[in-house]
């Protein structure tokens, strides 16, 4: 008989005590140790693949290198967060709220790796059925032969089919959902997600599998499961965006074999996700041309440079401490960008509600989006247009001077390509920069200024100036 053992398991940081414990020792999270029974021989598993072949012990020269080519998913996007495609061998694991687009994603994935590998793609769904998952096939346009659809949850039966089909990518959604039977904890659990994700490592890496695990996130954004769950994969993505928006936007936190500055940007459509090729353009289209309290910025995502408005709304505040709100800003760089103003540039803020918003659900937090902070926030309280045709780049110092920014190039080529007649940056970069595009390049040093040569009165404002004058 299988004797049976209890522990108790942090479900916040996956912490393993034989005590039970209020407070878990480990991270401080109270009432999160949660009572586990496992067998005695649970955690006594040989290494190895599906195949039950054992690796061996190789010199660094005789690694070949050959095998290990990146595999294009011919997603402009998702091959851009990647690195350049896929690793074979990796383990790839994606985050994001429900209904965001993770399913969607990988099944459009997974027809794109059958029609151009020619390698079967075993799609293990422990959320649908396979019914299910045909008719989203069908509307994204997937079939073929050779995407296998496996709706199960048991891991020693996800083990029997990956030795039967010998696929050359597996797809797992999502692993809070899969079992491993030699654990009694229930699906989902600390310990399950844990195992299931170092089983899944196993296979990867002694099979050479490519395999893409979709993860739940809680209400905190960050992925369900103890932390070492993204320690364990090789790659993890995050997928944002805003629910009344159609654009998607992936983000990478962790990446082996690439760079975690970029992201791919997408629109969710009927028909599925489609590549947004240009995303400042998409982000732009709606600005309304004389309005106030809006400017451009020029940020940067990894090595792409994006446009994106920044508006600003400021009102009189009906209480004794004014209100600041910010949509994909930080609200802790709008409270200090509008200080600076304040004490700077004279700008009496402190009787003003500010509302601040990064349009088209983009979160930016880079240093150079001050300078277009502070732009909105002055044109909404003087009520003074910012020209349609400028945009800015800059961080602010608490003194109110303007610092240089990184790969200012790129960001004047990309408003030059987008029309935009003039660009603000700091005056230090211009000292090594070879001015190439067709765009007046001005630069300041100071916040005020900024605001002397790119504010001038509203149309509404002049007026009602007129009017009074009359």
């Amino acid at each position: 008989m299988v004797k049976t053992k209890s522990r108790y398991v942090c479900q916040n940081c996956g912490y393993v005590s034989p005590h039970y414990f209020g407070r878990c020792p480990n991270c401080g999270a109270w009432n999160q140790m949660v009572e586990e029974v496992y067998t005695a021989d649970a955690n006594k598993k040989v290494g190895g693949s599906s195949n039950g072949v054992q690796s061996q012990p190789v010199a660094l020269d005789a690694v070949n290198l050959d095998d290990n080519k990146r595999i294009p998913t011919h997603i402009s996007e998702l091959d851009r967060v990647l690195g350049g495609g896929v690793v074979p061998g990796s383990l790839v694991l994606i985050g994001g709220d429900p209904g965001i687009g993770k399913s969607t994603l990988l099944m459009q994935v997974s027809g794109q790796l059958a029609k151009t590998s020619g390698e079967q793609v075993l799609y293990v769904s422990g959320e649908e059925s396979a019914s299910q998952i045909r008719l989203r096939a069908e509307r994204l346009g997937v079939g073929g032969k050779h995407v296998v659809v496996y709706p199960e949850t048991d891991m020693d039966l996800i083990r029997r089919a990956i030795k039967e089909v010998k696929p050359g990518f597996l797809i797992i959604d999502s692993v809070q959902t899969m079992n491993e039977p030699a654990l009694a904890s229930a699906a989902g659990s600390v310990s399950q997600v844990r195992e299931v994700t170092n089983e899944l490592m196993r296979i990867a890496k002694n099979d050479g599998l490519t395999t893409f695990v979709v993860g739940h996130v809680t209400k905190d954004g960050a992925i369900a499961g103890p932390k070492m769950l993204e320690h364990m994969v090789d790659t993890v993505l995050y997928f944002e965006g805003d629910m009344h928006h159609t654009y998607r936007i992936l983000r990478a936190v962790k990446n082996r074999y690439g760079s975690t500055n970029e992201i791919g940007i997408f629109s969710m459509e009927e028909d599925g996700l489609h590549v947004v090729d240009n995303p400042s353009e998409s982000f732009l289209e709606e600005r309304l041309p004389h309005a106030t309290g809006s400017a451009i910025v020029v940020s940067m995502e990894g090595t792409r440079p994006i446009l994106v408005e920044i508006q600003a709304l400021m009102s009189p505040t009906l209480f004794g401490n004014a209100k600041r709100t910010t949509t994909g800003i930080d609200h802790n760089r709008a409270a200090l960008i509008m200080a600076v103003l304040e004490k700077r540039a004279n700008l009496l803020l402190q009787n003003q509600d500010a509302y601040l918003k990064a349009t088209g659900g983009v979160k930016l937090d880079e240093p150079a989006i001050d300078l277009a902070i502070a732009m909105a926030v002055a044109s909404s309280y003087q009520d003074a247009e910012v020209d349609p045709g400028d945009c800015f780049v800059g961080e602010i110092g608490l003194t109110g001077e303007i610092r240089r920014v990184n790969r200012i190039e790129s960001r004047i080529e990309e408003a030059a390509k987008l029309g935009f007649k003039r660009i603000f940056v700091p005056k230090n970069n211009l000292s090594r920069y070879n001015p190439t595009a067709k765009i007046q390049v001005v630069g300041v040093t100071t916040i005020t200024q900024c605001l002397q040569q790119a504010l001038k009165p509203s149309k509404a404002a002049l007026a009602e100036k007129g009017g009074r004058g009359a």
